[in-house]
């Protein structure tokens, strides 16, 4: 039987059924979002843009997430795996998942326990690129016993088994669709890439990247009376104040995302009140990270790898000197106001998990950062650049588009030239600087540049897989198709000590007191410079109901659940 008779025979039966059964979905009409960083890829394995993976979180679905308040949650499984329910076995060493019964994809076919076992499979495939495999840390084989059910086995002791299969970041991908597309094949296969068959609310119909995708009501959604909305609209590009614009001001979309503005322009905005602001902190956190590889293009395929330190930046001292130039006060006032709190942290929440070892960044020290660069051998030149052993302190600095982020740049330009050094600046389409092409040169991955800033997060409360991302393994480069969130190139065995020792711990107590030591590790390094921790901010017109702020999974997490409201 093709998959075409089986929709006709499931459309037949839902004909016959009462008309209430279904008369709900798609009762709205469609609803249209704006993603001003506009999204590159469906499928969240080859990106960690947060635009791509807020995109795929439509379509494609975990066994579990966090909602609104940071709670772990059941989404495709039965229900979370616990030590008193029997699901995670009594030595740590195993996790069973259940899946529900009846899961359907949109093409017809059941939802198995091997398409989980296949997901993990896809993610540490030899030859591949997964921007996503710390989530699959310490697997060491999946048993799938029946069709619901999948037996997850770490090779030790796993005292936080939740990072595989849970939040936006990793969903369940269909085997069937996948299935050739292993390892270097990933990125070559567009169709299931960019059209990915999916379990959520929606299934695409039309995708173009870095600027629209279309969707339309997945009819096998297991609510039968959502979602609410026919089809979706989700716009990429322009920039954040358009898209507030949009929304808070003409009504033309329903939803702006990452509202990067400053409190000024979003409070004339909603004076209106025509939409609402929605916010929320977790673990965004804005930075600038240090390139400590060589990025010259003279390298050719060896530029921005470990096989090349870089000239000026590997020296720790330099490091320290220019995150002593920054004025995080003002970065904070200027760009986000209360959005926006200064930090020294890599991880400031929860707040178990947050140093206080490293607050002396909170002011600024522009003579001692001087004084620092003068010790170091950096001397001034005829002009004001320093040099040392010949190599002058010339510095490019990227980040995507966006005026706030570009307002930062200027600053931090003019402290660190009031230090003595050259800085050029450079911004990039916010679509291809956070996108997922492995043939770009821009991409923040690649990193072609000395210097780059930019926010990222990790998806629930336990920071084990975000801070393994700091590894030597996770470095991008070549062989991995430019996949991994280490993209400073920073490399310690005693920091990736700390991942396998936290790997291994349980208690909260404990395991926060090793996640601070990773912390101060990766601060004090200076490759990493933390700016602020800032809140997650987005608006919607009045008449878009069930909106809740997820700064914990994905912004789009209930999406099921939005309706119109109607006067």
């Amino acid at each position: 039987m093709t998959v075409k008779s089986v929709l006709m025979q499931l459309a037949l039966a839902a004909a016959l059924l009462p008309q209430t059964a279904f008369a709900e979905r798609g009762r709205d009409g469609q609803v249209n979002i704006l993603y001003w960083q506009a999204p590159s890829i469906m499928n969240p394995y080859l990106s960690g843009g947060i635009k791509d993976i807020e995109a795929a979180s439509i379509v494609l679905e975990p066994l579990a997430r966090y909602d609104a308040v940071g709670e772990m949650i059941p989404w495709l499984a039965e229900e979370i795996p616990t030590l008193e329910n029997g699901g995670l076995s009594e030595d740590l060493r195993r996790i069973t998942w259940q899946l529900r019964e009846g899961l359907l994809w949109s093409d017809a076919t059941p939802v198995t326990s091997a398409d989980v076992k296949f997901t993990w499979q896809y993610c540490t495939a030899e030859g591949g690129g997964c921007a996503q495999i710390e989530s699959f840390d310490g697997i060491a084989a999946i048993a799938t016993p029946d069709a619901q059910t999948a037996v997850i086995t770490f090779s030790e002791p796993q005292p936080f088994p939740y990072n595989a299969f849970v939040g936006a970041q990793a969903p369940v991908l269909q085997a069937a669709q996948f299935g050739d597309c292993l390892g270097p094949r990933a990125p070559q296969c567009t169709q299931a890439n960019f059209n990915p068959i999916g379990t959520g609310p929606f299934t695409v119909t039309e995708f173009r990247p870095n600027d629209v995708i279309r969707f339309d009501a997945n009819p096998l959604y297991r609510e039968p009376d959502k979602p609410a909305f026919a089809s979706v609209l989700l716009k990429g590009g322009t920039d954040a104040e358009a898209a507030a614009r949009a929304v808070l001001e003409t009504g033309q979309f329903d939803y702006a995302w990452n509202l990067q503005l400053s409190p000024v322009v979003l409070d004339r905005m909603t004076a209106s009140g025509k939409g609402h602001i929605v916010s929320g902190f977790s673990t965004l956190m804005e930075r600038v990270v240090f390139n400590l590889t060589d990025p010259s293009a003279d390298l050719g395929p060896e530029r921005s790898t470990t096989a090349h330190p870089h000239p000026v930046l590997s020296d720790a001292d330099l490091r320290r000197a220019l995150s002593m130039a920054i004025d995080r006060d003002l970065l904070a006032e200027i760009g986000y106001g209360v959005a926006g709190r200064p930090t020294c942290n890599i991880l400031s929440a929860p707040e178990i998990y947050a140093s206080s070892a490293n607050d002396a960044c909170l002011a600024q020290k522009l003579d001692e950062a001087r004084a620092l660069l003068d010790a170091a051998g950096w001397a001034p030149g005829p002009d004001g650049v320093r040099v040392k052993d010949g190599v002058r302190l010339s510095l490019l600095f990227q980040t995507s588009t966006n005026a706030v982020r570009q307002d930062f740049q200027l600053l931090i330009k003019q402290w660190w030239e009031d230090i003595g050094a050259e800085v050029e600046l450079r911004n990039i389409d916010p679509g291809v600087f956070f996108g997922s092409d492995p043939g770009s040169p821009d991409t923040y991955q690649k990193f072609h540049a000395d210097v780059q800033m930019f926010a990222n997060q990790f998806v629930g409360t336990d920071p084990e897989a975000y801070m393994a991302g700091w590894s030597c393994s996770r470095i991008p480069g070549p062989d991995n198709q430019w996949q991994g969130s280490n993209v400073t190139r920073f490399c310690d065995p005693a920091y990736d000590a700390l991942v396998a020792q936290l790997r291994r711990t349980a208690g909260l107590k404990e395991r926060a007191r090793i996640v601070r030591q990773m912390n101060d590790t990766l601060v004090q390094s200076h490759a990493i410079v933390p700016l602020l921790d800032r809140g997650r901010l987005s608006g919607h017109v009045a008449s878009l109901g069930g909106v809740e702020m997820n700064p914990w999974d994905s912004e789009l997490w209930n999406i099921a659940e939005w309706y119109r409201i109607t006067e």
